[in-house]
């Protein structure tokens, strides 16, 4: 990015706010519903209940209003994650911590085959809030916003 671009954007952030819409998918159990709970209100509760359907969370971090889709991971409901995914600015797939993803992050999934698009994997814990942060600023400077 050129310095010009750079200062139009900085420019645009003071004047504009960004909205993006999130769907957060992945199998039951995964963690979607404590990563959209850290994100909202930075806490982490071990007694979670399964997302019947969907759950629908705005949150504001700066100058972005993030609308999360927390789709629910049963097999009954994995129909309906296309109809949430289609008009949203970002898709986050949530899996469990597994010792091969840790170490085989990149190649996990064939991410590396994925060229039309801007893909990223990261190793977050909603239950100690590491690399959220991260995660929310690549998201945020990734996504296509709804302006």
């Amino acid at each position: 990015m050129g310095l010009w671009e750079a200062f139009l954007n900085w420019l645009r952030s003071l004047f504009f706010k960004q909205e993006m819409e999130l769907s957060l998918i992945g199998l039951q159990n995964a963690g979607k519903t404590s990563l959209v709970n850290v994100i909202a209100t930075g806490g982490y509760s071990e007694d979670m209940i399964p997302t019947v359907g969907f759950n629908m969370r705005k949150v504001t971090k700066g100058n972005v209003t993030i609308k999360l889709w927390d789709l629910g991971g049963q097999p009954r409901f994995r129909s309906m994650w296309e109809r949430y995914c289609r008009a949203v600015s970002v898709i986050v797939y949530v899996a469990k911590s597994l010792t091969s993803l840790a170490r085989n992050k990149c190649k996990w999934r064939g991410l590396k085959s994925i060229t039309d698009r801007e893909v990223c994997c990261f190793m977050v814990s909603c239950k100690n809030s590491s690399n959220i942060d991260m995660v929310i600023d690549w998201l945020v400077k990734h996504s296509k916003s709804k302006n």
